[in-house]
């Protein structure tokens, strides 16, 4: 298990809290009204995490290190509360926290400043990197879904991952923001791809497959085909183990985009960026155990009601859905659920910032 190291409070972190409300003032004084919103948020400094003696050294080389743990993730405004909770749930269970590297997509047009210094000040040992993702292609390929949240255009990054992240890179774990990890992430990242397949993630066959797609593509005699062949079940892919280099050599961005550019001209789906996923990678993806995605905790995509876990062990909790558990707590209206995340929360309250 990693130790433990914490910072014991000393007289400059008050000098030090004043320093960074003076840069947030100037930062919000000089930034576009859009991004002004980032400010308001002001992240505790976590614990240092270290290696395990058993763990083996690396070089970053470029972000490319074979033997590190590559982890990629989006960050925004609206998520970053559960991006940060996020990152110290990986770092809090892993037994090698410092060989994980972290590869962020940020829209080209976020304020990536500020969130490299939120990042910094709140894990100054983590080694990561921001990568500017252009969203205006994607945007005209959007297609109005069943919840304003899945439209947004950061959603789709995970398209474009090969194009967006080092062609050295290899192997990437894809994570949503709204989630925690209970687990060694080395285990999840670990997983087996076999011989030809892309990504890995837990599939779920019992769910009503046919149900994501809409009469118009079942009834359409070429599409309905699509999955022959195939036992496509669903996925959820905020959770994926992705192999960068098949992705590139099989050319599947060009595949999603050919659905989304279909599903403008005939809607063949209604939920957002996951049916393009489904029906490229459905029934081909490399199995893992259902214990890394205990998904759904964020209930549906209307009403984001309370929802119990999954039968079976537990090593990462995902809120997907509406409910996200930093908004049902400040409301003051949590699922039980939402204690497991709390601890994880490093948002710095405003008496804390007065003291």
């Amino acid at each position: 298990m990693p130790k433990l190291a914490l910072i014991p409070p000393h007289d400059h972190h008050r000098h030090h809290r004043q320093l960074l409300l003076i840069f947030l003032l100037i930062s919000a004084t000089n930034a576009a009204p859009a991004s002004a919103t980032t400010n308001d948020q002001v992240f505790k400094e976590a614990p240092q995490f270290y290696n395990s003696p058993t763990c083996p050294s690396i070089h970053t080389n470029g972000m490319c290190c074979d033997q590190a743990v590559h982890v990629a993730m989006t960050l925004d405004t609206a998520y970053l509360r559960g991006s940060m909770a996020a990152i110290l749930s990986i770092l809090q269970h892993s037994s090698c926290p410092q060989n994980i590297l972290f590869h962020f997509i940020a829209s080209a047009t976020a304020n990536h400043h500020h969130f490299r210094y939120t990042i910094s000040r709140a894990f100054p040992a983590l080694v990561f990197q921001i990568y500017p993702y252009d969203s205006k292609a994607v945007s005209g390929l959007i297609s109005t879904s069943i919840r304003s949240a899945l439209d947004c255009p950061l959603n789709y990054a995970r398209n474009y991952l090969p194009k967006l992240l080092p062609h050295c890179l290899r192997r990437v774990v894809y994570l949503d923001s709204d989630l925690v990890l209970v687990d060694d992430m080395a285990k999840l990242a670990a997983t087996p791809l076999g011989d030809s397949s892309v990504l890995a993630a837990p599939e779920y066959c019992n769910a009503n497959f046919t149900s994501y797609f809409t009469p118009t593509f079942w009834s359409n005699p070429t599409l309905s085909l699509t999955f022959s062949g195939r036992k496509a079940c669903y996925f959820n892919t905020g959770v994926m183990v992705i192999d960068l280099q098949r992705w590139r050599a099989g050319h599947y961005t060009t595949k999603i985009v050919e659905w989304m550019e279909l599903q403008k001209r005939m809607r063949i789906y209604e939920l957002g960026s996951l049916p393009p996923f489904l029906l490229v990678f459905a029934g081909n993806i490399a199995p893992v155990d259902h214990r890394w995605n205990q998904h759904g905790l964020g209930g549906d995509n209307y009403r984001g009601l309370c929802r119990d876990l999954h039968p079976g062990p537990t090593s990462l909790l995902h809120w997907s859905g509406k409910g996200k558990p930093w908004a049902r707590l400040d409301a003051n209206r949590p699922c039980p659920l939402d204690a497991v995340w709390a601890p994880y929360d490093l948002l710095q309250t405003s008496s804390a910032l007065e003291s």
